[in-house]
This record gives structure tokens, sequence and C-alpha cells, in this order.
């Protein structure tokens, strides 16, 4: 099984083709605001530099976030696009999740990513990847609170977040993630959407 992966739920693009769970190819590169630009050229280029076409696709996983607004709607429109034309299933994930999985700490971790304003997204798993608290916009003191009945956690995140505890960063292990996830339940194109978890700043203004 061919399987695409994508993500541009921040300022980097992190794309992959999958093959019966080994990696062909895959990219990980931030663009910051252009990666509007970049993303689908970036994307078409890996399927050039290994002479396949996006037909030959058997799955399409795309990170559906949270995260930046902009860079979430750039990964959800190609991964769509690309399975509505090509009727080629889909699935989704989070970015929390995408998180999670590349982890190796052996402890309870904690995928948290800046949503500003002393609140982040945030999700809690244990050890095993089983979730203790799903994924949601929390105020940093609630979930240092949440956090005060686990005997041992760790923070992941890329993001200057004034947070107490240990942190490490987030490095995507990109067939790992794939592979985790490669038989979770297709949808359909029309109801794959955006997981904001929180209004836009412009809808945020209005209130």
């Amino acid at each position: 099984m061919r399987i695409l992966y994508i993500d541009t739920s921040s300022s980097y693009l992190y794309a992959a083709i999958s093959e019966n769970d080994s990696k062909i190819v895959e990219i990980k590169k931030e663009f910051g605001r252009s990666l509007s630009e970049e993303a689908l050229p970036e994307i078409v280029e890996l399927f050039q530099s290994i002479h396949i076409n996006p037909a030959d696709i058997d799955k399409i996983m795309v990170v559906s976030g949270p995260g930046s607004f902009t860079g979430i709607r750039i990964g959800m429109t190609i991964a769509k696009v690309c399975a509505w034309s090509m009727n080629i299933p889909i699935t989704t994930i989070t970015s929390l999740e995408a998180m999670n999985i590349s982890s190796d700490s052996n402890t309870n971790r904690v995928p948290v990513i800046n949503a500003r304003r002393g609140n982040v997204f945030a999700a809690i798993y244990d050890s095993n990847n089983r979730q203790i608290m799903p994924s949601q916009l929390i105020k940093i003191v609630d979930l240092q609170q949440k956090l005060k009945s686990l005997e041992d956690y760790i923070f992941i995140t890329n993001d200057d977040i004034e947070i107490i505890g240990n942190k490490e960063s987030y490095s995507p292990k990109l067939q790992r993630i794939i592979n985790y996830y490669k038989d979770k339940e297709s949808i359909n194109p029309h109801a794959v959407n955006p997981e904001y978890l929180k209004l836009t700043e412009a809808e945020e203004n209005l209130i």
C-alpha cells in the first residue's frame, strides 16, 4: 500500500510517501510565510523524484490541526482535492497525535502548541499511547493543574511556552506516524474538516 502523508499545520511542510510500511521519500522543511506557495510544488516534486503519479497512491493521511489556521487549510485543501478527484481514500489525524507518536519518552506525554494569550492546544497520553486527555484548547494554568495527578510527564513542543516541567522538541518520525495510523478508517473527502479547536482571530474580534 502506498500512502501519502501531509502535515502543514505549522510553518513546516512535513510530507512523505510510504510503500508497504517503508518510507520511500520525505520532506521536512520550514517555509514560514511562503508555505502556501511552496507546499504543492514540493509535494509534486516528491512524486517526480520516485517517478510515480498521485493516482498511484492508495491512501492519503493528512494532519487536520490544531495549529496554524493558514497552514492547516493548505494541507487540507491539497489532500481533499487529490482524494476527491482521484477517488483515493483519505483519513485525518491531529497534530497532537503526530507529536505524541513521534516521541521516544517512556512516560506520560503532553504535546502542546502555543495558542497565545496564555492558552495552548494540548492532549495527554500515557506511555502506551492511550489518551488521558483529548485534544483541546486549554489555559496553561488549567493544564498544569490537571497534570498534578500524574507522577511523571514530559511536554513535547517546539514553541516558546512558559510551562513548568521537562520538555522535548518535536521531531516528526513520519514513517512511525504513518505505520501507527495506516489502518485508521477512511472518510468521505467532503466530510474532512479542519480541527482548529478555536475561533480565528477575526472571529474572536467579532465577539
